[in-house]
């Protein structure tokens, strides 16, 4: 294995169709050689140089046979189920992905996301662009509502599900986790239970978050059985990936009225074509994958790859975030 480039000799392609890597990288005045890709196309082209990739939506498993030289691969999102594995373990390519570097933009999200279901700020918005003032409601049903005492189910309690659990705890609520590793937790719930007592504690929650990664246990985790075990009066909230969903499941429930209402912020088909039926769903708020989003997500994913080049050139065996 040849020792990995010094400062001098290392090149960076940071590949994204939006994010300002290369900008930002620029303004530290690190002297290393660097570029930005804003297509597939032009990460393809410019990969032959490459020794570290920093990428995650542009990924495409044919850039290996593109990029001889490359080393280390730094994912700029939490998720890494993109990557094919076994074929960079078989190259010694290592790579590393962002986890916790939006945690406290995803966790707000999905607290806001709550709290616009409770407070019904969704139909206020609806209601102003219509120029409806609603007057008072006397079905007690149909009024919005506040979070105390009511219980959220958290699943995954990594560090965007513990800070979730927190601001659901400053706000009065009751908080069950489902992790699979529980000794020795000291987070903000109340409860912690292992992913297989999640049915079993799906009728308890008032509303059900999903904070996890999409793997083989989490894959569907949302499907007729779990969405029927919920109570009618709950609502369901996923900032994970669209693939924990069965969505036919979801657009049955929203149908059937078997949940109270959900928001999503991960479809499977992004972006969410125009004859999707769940545009037309007045309980069902939809972000477009913007969960993560800050001012700051720049700068937070160069602080792990800095970090995590000092590593590599302190030949340390483990990276941070490491993956493979």
């Amino acid at each position: 294995m040849h020792k990995f480039p010094g400062k001098n000799e290392l090149r960076i392609l940071f590949s994204h169709s939006a994010y300002q890597m290369a900008h930002c990288f620029t303004l530290r005045n690190t002297g290393i050689n660097h570029s930005q890709a804003w297509s597939t196309e032009d990460t393809k082209t410019q990969l032959s140089t490459a020794d570290v990739l920093v990428i995650s939506g542009f990924w495409q498993d044919e850039y290996l046979d593109h990029a001889p030289r490359l080393r280390y691969i730094q994912s700029i999102g939490a998720g890494y189920d993109q990557f094919p594995l076994d074929r960079l373990k078989s190259r010694n390519i290592t790579l590393a992905n962002a986890a916790g570097v939006n945690a406290d933009a995803v966790s707000q999200h999905a607290m806001g996301l709550i709290l616009t279901l409770y407070r019904k700020l969704h139909s206020s918005r609806d209601n102003q662009r219509a120029k409806i003032w609603r007057s008072m409601i006397s079905d007690i049903s149909k009024r919005e509502d506040d979070l105390c005492g009511d219980t959220v189910l958290i699943v995954g309690l990594g560090a965007i599900g513990n800070r979730l659990a927190t601001l659901c705890k400053a706000f009065g609520m009751s908080v069950i986790g489902i992790k699979r590793k529980i000794s020795g937790y000291n987070g903000s719930a109340d409860k912690v239970v292992g992913p297989e007592k999640f049915n079993g504690v799906l009728p308890d929650a008032n509303v059900v978050v999903l904070c996890c990664p999409l793997n083989e246990e989490t894959r569907e985790l949302m499907n007729e059985e779990t969405f029927s075990a919920m109570k009618e009066s709950a609502y369901f909230i996923n900032v994970a990936r669209g693939g924990c969903v069965n969505e036919s499941a979801l657009l049955s429930a929203l149908t059937k009225d078997l949940i109270a209402g959900a928001a999503i912020d991960h479809f499977n088909d992004e972006p969410l074509p125009d004859s999707s039926p769940f545009w037309e769903f007045g309980n069902l708020i939809i972000t477009p994958h913007t969960g993560g989003e800050t001012r700051k997500y720049e700068e937070n994913v160069i602080d792990i790859l800095w970090e995590n080049l000092g590593r590599l050139w302190d030949n340390e065996p483990i990276l941070l975030n490491q993956i493979v």
